[in-house]
């Protein structure tokens, strides 16, 4: 797997978010992307999932040396983010079993597995409208690194953690970010820490 933007950019109306940013991504890499609130961390992630489009510039995902079609990228790629919402009527449960009918599960972990290492196995048969706000977020996390594939992208990944919490996190990441290409967005160092490579949104005003 490989992603590779050149010169993007990206405007809304006649402020620029973003300019001219060329950037090569590839198996095993972890990319921070850093900056202020406001700063256009979160735009630069839904640009790279492609849900929403660059202003200027272009952006190819490759696998196999083969150009994957911008309709199909969503097969390649997991996202947790705090605008990302669950379906809050589902149980526990039935929402990861729900979640695995449209991604392979990573490592073939099985339903009952991933629900005790998200520590929800008190939980499996609530509504998750009834979680608290660490639960939501702690799901959001399991079923994006879960997930088969091989692009990760994260937004402010610990928002709603309490300390245990965080030390989940941390050691998930260490234990299964397994040669994916691992994107965070996030102005905590303790959310990225250990990524090999940092992009400084401010830099590309």
């Amino acid at each position: 797997m490989k992603i590779q933007l050149h010169e993007a950019s990206k405007r809304f109306e006649y402020e620029w978010i973003f300019k001219n940013l060329s950037l090569q991504l590839k198996k095993g890499d972890s990319l921070a992307i850093t900056g202020g609130n406001g700063s256009g961390k979160s735009t630069l992630l839904k640009c790279l999932s492609g849900a929403i489009p660059f202003s200027s510039g272009n952006i190819t995902f490759e696998s196999e040396g083969n150009l994957i079609p911008e309709s199909e990228w969503y097969n390649y790629l997991s996202i947790s983010a705090p605008y990302l919402e669950l379906p809050e009527e589902f149980r526990l449960i039935e929402l990861i079993d729900f979640h695995f009918k449209f991604k392979r599960p990573f490592k073939q972990v099985q339903p009952k597995e991933l629900i005790e290492i998200l520590y929800l196995d008190q939980h499996a048969t609530k509504p998750v409208s009834q979680f608290s706000s660490g639960m939501k977020q702690r799901l959001k996390l399991g079923i994006a690194l879960f997930s088969d594939v091989p692009l990760v992208l994260l937004d402010e990944p610990t928002s709603n953690l309490d300390k245990k919490g965080i030390s989940w996190y941390t050691d998930l990441i260490k234990n299964f970010q397994n040669d994916r290409i691992l994107v965070i967005c996030s102005n905590e160092p303790r959310e990225y820490e250990f990524c090999l490579q940092k992009l400084a949104l401010e830099d590309f005003k």
